[in-house]
């Protein structure tokens, strides 16, 4: 059942980057002759096939993507390249370029809409209960014990657990917690010590600690109003597309090791876990692999969004466009990296497989 779920989010996620594509086309004038779920690679032929309007809709058995396919668009047959005026190629680098966004800008959306429904559902996070103080820790010198609820800090209200490490990291000096025991209310002077941690990356940082860890309670976020929800959905979706952005960065920093890039099979793997654990788990999981998919595809590679964007923004320079030579054989180096990029991380999946 996980398994079945996981194809399902995937294809969804990729139906609805493709959808953004298409509907940026036919905005401007442009004949999409196919839309496709899964990729022709390895079988020529899809397995199920439908034509509505002007569009052939196609289901391909290899389910690692999606593609549409406009007229007069053809990254290896050059051939097939038209002028008319309901041809890709006919259209200015500009336009052509949005078309391109829009496949990155749906998955964006898309998770936005997906944290909007988490929220309605209801978002779960940590409470902000302090489950042990480290020893000889400023929280365990002040007096803080196990099962204080923090509700405020220097009078800045605290709901989840997250608000405690944005207030302590964002100010200076000490700070006085307002705590609950045993349905009373107490007011603790903490002062934080600068000491060395570790970031989400596993890189050496320093800052403010001081010295607490939580119960592992959940509670469900509180959401008063609709903006409450939009407002939830909006910093989920800039903290997912952060996230993303900045992995990429420690990877190619070389912070980040090659050996845990994961691929299709650790996807799977996670959506089955994440679809044991609850809907709300699930939709939040869907929303991030959603971010990584639009940001994956705006890298410069001429196999994403992202090399063709570039190639238009060459145009748009130079007022000539690239030569076909140079366009196939950048094109073709791309998907040689691309099939590469997901035989090493499938490769990775199966040794973490293995190794347990």
């Amino acid at each position: 059942m996980g398994i079945f779920v996981s194809l399902l989010v995937l294809s969804l996620l990729i139906i609805f980057h493709e959808w953004g594509h298409f509907l940026a086309a036919r905005f401007f004038g442009v004949k999409v002759e196919e839309f496709g779920l899964g990729m022709p690679i390895l079988f020529t032929k899809p397995i199920m096939k439908k034509k509505w309007g002007d569009t052939v809709y196609a289901f391909y058995p290899l389910l690692i993507g999606g593609f549409v396919r406009m007229k007069g668009q053809d990254d290896f047959d050059l051939s097939k390249k038209s002028d008319d005026p309901d041809s890709y190629m006919s259209k200015k680098p500009w336009q052509k370029i949005i078309i391109l966004l829009a496949g990155p800008f749906a998955n964006i959306l898309l998770a936005f809409l997906l944290y909007i429904t988490v929220a309605l559902i209801g978002a779960e996070a940590l409470a902000p209960v302090v489950g042990a103080t480290s020893k000889n820790s400023p929280a365990a010198q002040a007096g803080i014990l196990p099962k204080d609820k923090i509700v405020a800090i220097n009078d800045r209200p605290v709901v989840i657990w997250d608000d405690i490490g944005k207030i302590i990291t964002t100010t200076e000096g000490p700070l006085a917690l307002t705590i609950e025991r045993n349905g009373t209310l107490q007011r603790i002077v903490v002062t934080p010590h600068v000491s060395e941690a570790r970031s989400i990356f596993g890189e050496k940082i320093r800052k403010r600690l001081i010295g607490i860890v939580p119960s592992g309670e959940f509670i469900t976020v509180p959401m008063h109003s609709m903006g409450d929800v939009l407002s939830y959905a909006w910093e989920k979706t800039i903290w997912a597309t952060g996230i993303i952005v900045r992995s990429l960065e420690k990877l190619i920093e070389g912070i980040i090791p090659a050996d845990q890039m994961g691929g299709i099979v650790s996807i799977v793997q996670v959506t089955s876990q994440a679809t044991a654990i609850g809907i709300t788990t699930l939709l939040a999981l869907a929303a991030l692999i959603s971010v990584n998919l639009g940001v994956l595809n705006l890298l410069p590679i001429p196999a994403l969004d992202g090399g063709h964007i570039m190639f238009n923004l060459y145009e748009m320079i130079f007022k000539k466009a690239p030569s076909e030579k140079v366009f196939y054989n950048l094109t073709v180096a791309g998907w040689v990296l691309l099939l590469s990029l997901m035989a090493f991380t499938t490769y990775n999946d199966i040794l973490r497989i293995i190794k347990g």
